[in-house]
């Protein structure tokens, strides 16, 4: 499993700027299977996506992603392994 933590490092016009096609990429990559999970971080400093597909799928799906492609975020891909989980999430443990 993948968190993925976005970082801005441009100011927020253009972070807005591109955010419209950041949010269709997202919705593509959602419906893909590609992502469990996205928000912004808080403060609003960039955004976190949670991924259990495989690192070749994460990492072409992230290269399509306009913040990306801009330069608008730097990306920080953490992998772990879930080992334990709420009752109720049991298809996030890893197999």
């Amino acid at each position: 499993m993948f968190v993925v933590s976005l970082t801005y490092k441009v100011p927020d016009e253009i972070v807005d700027f591109h955010r419209p096609g950041h949010m269709a990429w997202l919705k593509d990559a959602f419906d893909a299977g590609v992502f469990l999970a996205s928000g912004r971080r808080v403060p609003a400093i960039g955004g976190v996506l949670l991924s259990n597909a495989d690192k070749l799928t994460l990492d072409e799906s992230l290269s399509k992603d306009p913040f990306y492609s801009n330069g608008v975020a730097d990306f920080e891909i953490i992998e772990f392994t879930a080992t334990s989980v709420a009752d109720g999430y049991e298809n996030l443990l890893d197999s």
